[in-house]
């Protein structure tokens, strides 16, 4: 069945079709569509970026894209990158992905209400989550930094992760020690 379905068409089929009101149209408009009412929508696959053939460097693009601006979001990623080359001399994907694993999280807290009580419960990341999470924290650090442009400003956030320092290293280790410090209602989980 087609998702898309011509209002303009379905309006001049209106007297063929003896409705009343126009709520009757929607209701066969409705009926038509392929909108999910239970369940999560489909994860869409992300292609990969057009330079470093990566389905990850493209995530990373999507994070720093504000309004839509994909062009924008691009070349601050690419100088970024071209960047690290120069002050490594190592290959930016390689440090990108040092750096992004330096960030990632293995333990979080969830909030979780028994018995009248909110417990803050320990769990384990999902592989997805720690990526989204790691980017997430990389780019939202790279933004409050003091340098002049946002290339810049990642370029060194992804400077500082690959050396274990850094305002989103310091991040996920806030988040393991709160995981550390609530493991005694691990038992809470399920």
């Amino acid at each position: 069945m087609e998702a898309f379905i011509n209002i303009d068409a379905l309006c001049a089929q209106r007297q063929i079709w003896n409705l009343s009101s126009t709520s009757d149209l929607n209701l066969i408009v409705k009926e038509g569509s392929v909108v999910p009412r239970k369940g999560q929508a489909p994860k869409r696959e992300v292609m990969e970026d057009p330079i470093y053939k990566d389905k990850v460097v493209t995530k990373l693009i999507n994070m720093v894209m504000l309004d839509g601006k994909r062009g924008v979001s691009q070349k601050i990623v690419y100088k970024a990158f071209d960047m690290i080359e120069e002050r490594t001399e190592e290959d930016p994907k390689e440090v990108f992905f040092k750096a992004l694993n330096n960030i990632m999280p293995v333990l979080e807290v969830k909030a979780r209400r028994v018995g009248g009580a909110t417990y803050q419960v320990p769990i384990e990341v999902r592989p997805e989550r720690r990526q989204t999470l790691g980017l997430r924290w990389l780019v939202k650090y790279s933004r409050g930094r003091g340098e002049n442009t946002m290339s810049e400003r990642l370029a060194k956030e992804i400077l500082d992760a690959s050396n274990n320092t850094g305002a989103s290293v310091k991040k996920k280790e806030d988040t393991h020690k709160m995981a550390e410090a609530n493991k005694a209602f691990a038992t809470f989980r399920w």
